[in-house]
């Protein structure tokens, strides 16, 4: 039987979801069709703890069955210049009112605990954390090619495809703050 729990990490007790950071970074190259090599780069000290120094606000949630770290969602609040860097600019700066974006960063679920809701009662704890800064209206997600799951599920909770970026290696999902109720 599982003992499922929720857990908000403080971002220096963040070492815990090493693990399963590591684990999404495998399974999106697996299911990548476009440029898959570019995850051999991807792990959660280049990815995870840079996002983190370098947001403004960070909102890290571990699903737990038992002790064993079994899912997690990493969201932030940053400055929109965050998101045009030398990998890529991830959506056009000027389509964005204000200076703050709110983002679903990191989102996995070990493949054997799908399908007992964890993924929606993360998201829908990221949302909640989201929606509570004033100063933030455009939302977005970023979810790399061969993901069709995960762009199924972001769709289902009421985000829209905005574009592609790098040739399609990752799509770009948005959602205003005025469509977040």
């Amino acid at each position: 039987m599982m003992e499922l729990t929720y857990e908000v990490i403080l971002d220096e007790n963040i070492d815990c979801c090493r693990d399963l950071c590591n684990e999404l970074m495998v399974f999106q190259k697996a299911k990548a069709t476009n440029k898959p090599e570019l995850f051999d780069s991807m792990s959660f000290e280049t990815r995870m703890i840079p996002s983190i120094k370098s947001a403004l606000h960070n909102y890290t949630v571990l699903a737990k069955d038992g002790d064993k770290p079994v899912g997690y969602v990493y969201s932030n609040i940053s400055a929109k210049e965050a998101y045009s860097n030398d990998f890529a600019t991830f959506f056009d700066l000027s389509s964005v009112s204000k200076s703050n974006v709110g983002c679903l960063s990191n989102f996995y679920i070990k493949e054997e605990y799908r399908q007992f809701g964890i993924g929606s009662t993360l998201f829908n704890m990221s949302m909640d954390w989201l929606k509570q800064f004033e100063d933030v209206e455009d939302y977005f997600i970023f979810v790399s090619n061969g993901n069709t799951n995960a762009l199924e599920f972001y769709k289902q909770k009421g985000f829209s495809v905005g574009h592609d970026i790098l040739d399609g290696f990752i799509t770009v999902l948005r959602k205003h703050k005025k469509n977040m109720l």
